[in-house]
């Protein structure tokens, strides 16, 4: 992750974690999923975040194709205790990679959830490395 010319950090995107068949999903479908993903991440967690917006989007842009989600933001773990007011970090899940990857309904709530933690984990200064070693990857 580099540093952008505004202060924040690069995008971390997550990456296909398997193949599957296709799976077709509306986009109120697919957002309600995502809010079930956000409801089972412990309390502790979600309440601890500060300035953090969840967004979904079909696509991802060119440069992170094949991306199921991404953080953009700085995170927590770098943060001055006091400072300029920022922007709100975003996490955002990509709708039409991961129905791609998916097989079947279960395996795309199961995805989103993974992909949700693992923006989390980039919000609170984790990096690929330890979110794979967590099972998080």
């Amino acid at each position: 992750m580099s540093a952008q010319p505004n202060g924040e950090r690069a995008p971390t995107a997550s990456s296909v974690r398997h193949s599957g068949g296709m799976v077709t999903m509306d986009p109120h479908e697919f957002e309600a999923l995502v809010g079930e993903a956000l409801d089972a991440v412990p309390e502790q967690f979600m309440t601890a975040l500060d300035n953090v917006v969840f967004l979904v989007e079909d696509d991802p842009p060119p440069d992170l194709a094949g991306c199921l989600g991404v953080y953009d933001g700085v995170p927590a773990t770098e943060r001055p205790a006091w400072g300029e007011p920022h922007l709100p970090d975003r996490i955002t899940i990509f709708r039409n990679p991961t129905l791609e990857v998916c097989a079947s309904r279960d395996d795309v709530r199961e995805e989103i959830l993974v992909t949700v933690v693992h923006e989390l984990g980039h919000y609170y200064g984790m990096d690929e490395d330890r979110l794979h070693e967590l099972g998080w990857g």
